[in-house]
């Protein structure tokens, strides 16, 4: 599985980005996907995460309400719509994939592959 990333950019706050993530391969509508993030000199952390078929999502505290995470199945691809960005959103956003078992986690060690990430920075 290959996992590309792309979106990201310079924005204020208040702004809004969206990120993808395209899959390779055929199985991908039968995968959990999930966003992560990473600020430097901090661990990585869950954002959101979606199921195979999209009907359930889940979201960090710090995102919810203002991130949305969908996937089209169709087109291989993960999306994640981020409003009312702020600055302490500033970091380098990655999706991944968890390819064993349906239930969404939010546990980086559960996912198996990863994109290359994208970077979001949010000024004040």
């Amino acid at each position: 599985v290959q996992l590309q990333a792309s979106g990201g950019g310079l924005v204020q706050a208040g702004g809004s980005l969206r990120l993808s993530c395209a899959a390779s391969g055929r199985t991908f509508s039968s995968y959990v996907m999930g966003w992560f993030r990473q600020a430097p000199g901090k661990e990585r952390e869950f954002v959101a995460a979606i199921s195979w078929s999209g009907s359930s999502t889940y979201y960090a505290g710090s995102v919810k309400g203002r991130f949305t995470i969908s996937r089209d199945n169709a087109k291989n691809t993960v999306y994640l719509q981020m409003n009312s960005l702020k600055p302490e959103d500033t970091a380098v956003y990655y999706c991944a994939a968890k390819t064993i078992g349906t239930v969404v986690a939010d546990s980086r060690y559960e996912y198996d592959y990863w994109g290359q990430g994208t970077q979001v920075t949010v000024s004040s």
